[in-house]
């Protein structure tokens, strides 16, 4: 029996078409189509925090992707929800991981979380992927790194573009970091980028900084920048393994060696340099141990909870220059008088300085 075309087919073709519409599918897609608004429909501010208290992971996304958002409605709401959650937040050890490109951050996350995971722990993983500078696009592709960290239950893999933002850290982390502890992590894994002078950023607002470095000590102990290294807790040398090994265990006595002439990042606390074989999983014991023993400590000096304080002031001042200067330029007498402005320090005819003061008092 020769099959009838479907309407859509064109009007001297074959019966080479395979596809046609099957009875009843209609009303299957639109039933998928109704299911998937209502999932998507706003959620109130009750329902939120209601969800993310129970680890939701659903609703949990959704908030983050609400304090991500620049639309003043969803900043309003999300500092509701962040109010609501503030007395359940705190409870965990957040622990900032950096290292220069292809010192396999994401495998030592992924190693890391799982051991986390493994010892009764639940873990968030807010991985900072870099944002085009001129797309403003990011590749977010840390959760097919982390696959087998991914379908852990106690793990929560949150990659989020860089926006640009000093540190590769987006203006955002620090109210996910609230969220994820309201949801019940108590380990925060903050991985940045690892360019440049900017992992000061994640420096402010993790407890723990770790350093991930590759083997091979001389030249690239010079390369490292002092600053970077100043501000580690611990700094790690990964991939010591097979014929590595040799080569990291020189490595680790160099920076051992180096640390004593630096001031420890944290008063009290000793800088160690540690061995790492993420891919075969070792090593990981002892760097958690490492870190248990710096939180045991700091806590019973205070220093925890005074580092807290004022990492929580910093954020306050740091949101009041990031408003002050978006005020700045999207001022209208700002912007009908930076063109011209802009044109007579160019051409000579006006000093930077005069410039300024030119600009802050149309800007008064």
């Amino acid at each position: 029996m020769k099959k009838k075309k479907p309407e859509w087919a064109p009007e001297n073709s074959g019966d080479e078409f395979a596809t046609q519409v099957l009875p009843g599918l209609k009303n299957d897609i639109s039933g998928r189509q109704n299911t998937v608004s209502l999932s998507k429909q706003k959620l109130t501010t009750k329902e939120y925090v209601k969800g993310i208290l129970k680890d939701d992971r659903s609703i949990l996304a959704r908030a983050i992707t609400l304090t991500e958002s620049n639309a003043p409605a969803h900043i309003a709401q999300a500092q509701e929800i962040l109010k609501e959650l503030l007395p359940k937040t705190g409870k965990s050890i957040r622990i900032g991981i950096t290292g220069s490109p292809g010192v396999g951050k994401s495998t030592f996350i992924e190693s890391f979380g799982n051991y986390l995971c493994e010892n009764g722990h639940k873990v968030a993983v807010l991985a900072i992927d870099p944002s085009s500078t001129r797309s403003k696009g990011s590749i977010l592709g840390d959760k097919t790194r982390m696959e087998k960290l991914s379908r852990q239950k106690n793990a929560f893999i949150r990659p989020s573009p860089s926006g640009g933002t000093l540190g590769g850290v987006t203006r955002k982390t620090r109210e996910t970091i609230l969220l994820c502890e309201a949801a019940g992590f108590d380990v925060i894994l903050v991985e940045t980028i690892g360019v440049g002078q900017s992992e000061i950023t994640v420096r402010t607002m993790v407890d723990f900084f770790m350093l991930l470095l590759l083997p091979g000590a001389g030249d690239e102990l010079q390369g490292i920048k002092k600053g970077v290294v100043e501000m580690a807790d611990m700094l790690v040398i990964n991939k010591a393994d097979g014929n590595n090994r040799q080569r990291a265990e020189i490595t680790q006595h160099a920076y051992s060696d180096a640390l004593h002439y630096l001031q420890p990042a944290t008063d009290g606390w000793t800088t160690g340099a540690f061995l790492c074989s993420a891919i075969n999983d070792e090593g990981i014991d002892e760097i958690w141990k490492n870190i248990s023993d710096f939180t045991e400590l700091t806590k019973g000096s205070g220093l925890f909870y005074k580092r807290r304080n004022e990492q929580l002031l910093e954020w306050v001042y740091t949101m009041v220059e990031e408003n002050l200067l978006s005020r700045f330029y999207q001022n209208p007498k700002i912007i009908a008088s930076k063109e011209t402005i802009d044109k007579k320090v160019l051409n000579g005819e006006l000093t930077p300085v005069n410039a300024v003061k030119l600009l802050l008092d149309k800007f008064d």
